[in-house]
This record gives structure tokens, sequence and C-alpha cells, in this order.
């Protein structure tokens, strides 16, 4: 199932994130389109960098980790 991969790669994102004050939270997988939706908490849901955290981090990441994903959005 394409969810529990997703939540397995984030849990290799995640210590990345904390160590910076952030966090991120899976909120939803569209299998079908292979669109994961997060939610950046901490310091990494208010910076200024959080579109390029997400776009160049997160989702290089999971896309590497989980090919089945095509983007990852913040909601």
């Amino acid at each position: 199932m394409l969810k529990d991969k997703v939540r397995k790669a984030l849990e290799n994102i995640r210590p990345h994130l904390q160590a910076d004050g952030g966090d991120i939270e899976l909120i939803d997988v569209d299998e079908a389109q292979g669109l994961v939706k997060v939610s950046l908490r901490g310091a990494c849901g208010c910076c200024p960098h959080a579109a390029l955290t997400l776009k160049g981090g997160v989702e290089r990441m999971l896309k590497k980790d989980v090919p089945e994903v095509k983007e990852v959005v913040a909601v």
C-alpha cells in the first residue's frame, strides 16, 4: 500500500526536520495520482524557506524512496 511506503519514508526524513525545530505530518495519499499531502509543523511550518524544504528536500527524498510518488504538497 502506497500510504504505508510513504509513512515509512517520512520516518527517515522526520529527524532532519526535527533537527531544525520542525516536523512533518502525513495528511493524505492519493494513490491514483501519486499525490502526497503533508503538513509542515513547528519551525518548518512558518519558515520562509518551507516551500524549498518541501520541494527540494521532502519531495525529492520521497520520490527517491517511493517512485510512485509524483508530487508532494503542503496543506
